[in-house]
């Protein structure tokens, strides 16, 4: 599939549903691989509501109007977020929940939600992404490395080890 034909939009309270399918298929997809993990929670309809209403949660849509992938941005630091790992930017985005179906991984599917995302974050009061991603085989860290992101710190927060990385914004 080329990403040309794929469409990167806001969420709305109408897609919940889909993103919480999707996001459960995706957890259920990184078991099978790699066993019970943090990873492996489902993902209720009202979480997305939820996030739908507190951050912007982006989709991808393929040509049929499917959710393919997703990714939320918010201004709330996440709990497994330490900040003196990060740099002293003064209005952080912090991006969580990524998720890609997993027939559509290594398509550029997450590479065209990272795009949008930093498109999103140049226009928003913002001068970094962060996030965290798992520190095992199960992780995308070495995917948001070839986007561009920084490593910028490993820790083991509540058990679950973590890489974290950032990219820092320009505002226009």
């Amino acid at each position: 599939m080329t990403t040309h034909a794929l469409s990167v939009m806001d969420a709305t309270e109408a897609d919940a549903a889909e993103l919480a399918i999707l996001r459960t298929e995706v957890a259920a997809h990184l078991t099978r691989r790699f066993g019970q993990g943090h990873w492996s929670a489902p993902v209720t309809e009202q979480g997305e509501l939820r996030n739908i209403k507190t951050s912007r949660v982006l989709v991808v849509r393929d040509e049929s109007g499917t959710i393919i992938g997703t990714l939320r941005l918010a201004t709330k630091k996440p709990w497994a977020i330490e900040k003196a790992y990060f740099s002293s930017a003064s209005q952080p985005l912090y991006l969580t929940d990524m998720a890609v179906a997993p027939p559509m991984q290594r398509q550029g599917v997450g590479r065209r939600l990272l795009e949008e995302a930093k498109v999103v974050a140049a226009s928003w009061p913002c001068n970094a992404i962060r996030l965290d991603a798992y520190d095992s085989a199960a992780g995308a860290g070495p995917f948001y490395a070839k986007c561009g992101f920084q490593e910028v710190g490993r820790i083991t927060y509540r058990g679950v080890p973590l890489i974290y990385f950032e990219l820092l914004i320009r505002q226009p």
